[in-house]
């Protein structure tokens, strides 16, 4: 049975290199447990027993803390997420009742509307307060 248990081992581990979960690595752990088990022993339910708890332990308790070490901490905006909270420039009047309206930020134009539907003159400075779908959010800037 020693054998079953080291190419469950194996299998586990390989397969873990080709996902990104980090969740593989547990039952291959918990089979090799289970074929250090099969040499003292020749009980199965012992030995499936050793792989069921191992790798359910091994689970509830490593997995968040490698979730916690390698967390992604960047913070960074990306896309069209960064244009919030930037200033614009309205180069087309502002009117969400007509749905008219663009502002130029970061050298791009954008469709604009506004959230109170308040008129906003071309030339005029804006802040973005939101991406809508292909629409930017924005308020006059006082």
């Amino acid at each position: 049975m020693w054998i079953l248990w080291l190419v469950l081992c194996g299998v586990f581990l390989i397969a873990e290199i080709f996902t990104v979960s980090f969740l593989l690595f547990w039952p291959g752990i918990g089979s090799f447990l289970a074929f250090i088990t099969s040499l003292i022993t020749d009980n199965i339910a012992i030995q499936i027993g050793v792989f069921v708890i191992s790798t359910t332990l091994m689970i509830l308790f490593t997995k968040p803390l490698v979730n916690r070490l390698f967390k992604n901490t960047n913070t960074t905006k990306m896309n069209s997420n960064s244009l919030i909270g930037k200033t614009a420039i309205v180069v087309k009047d502002i009117n969400t009742l007509e749905s008219k309206g663009q502002v130029k930020v970061n050298g791009e134009l954008w469709s604009a509307f506004t959230s109170d539907a308040s008129i906003i003159e071309k030339g005029s400075t804006v802040i973005v307060e939101a991406l809508e779908g292909v629409k930017l959010k924005v308020r006059k800037n006082f």
